[in-house]
């Protein structure tokens, strides 16, 4: 199951687990650039999901994807 979000930057970045639905908060590291891709663990479930993450800094708006790795 693949997910996408769009959020300003007051609320940051979330993202949806596949495997139990529930809502995450991720961070963006600005050194790694506007495009990235890393694995986060569900804070619930512990269930890993590819990120993928594009960012505006001047906007403060992000579009976070997932999928279960």
């Amino acid at each position: 199951m693949s997910s996408r979000k769009k959020s300003r930057r007051n609320d940051g970045p979330a993202w949806q687990c596949g495997a139990c639905g529930e809502w995450n908060a991720t961070t963006v590291d600005g050194s790694v650039g506007r495009r990235q891709s890393y694995v986060e663990d569900c804070q619930v479930c512990c269930r890993p999901s590819v990120l993928t993450l594009q960012w505006d800094p001047e906007s403060g708006e992000y579009a976070v994807g997932s999928e279960l790795e």
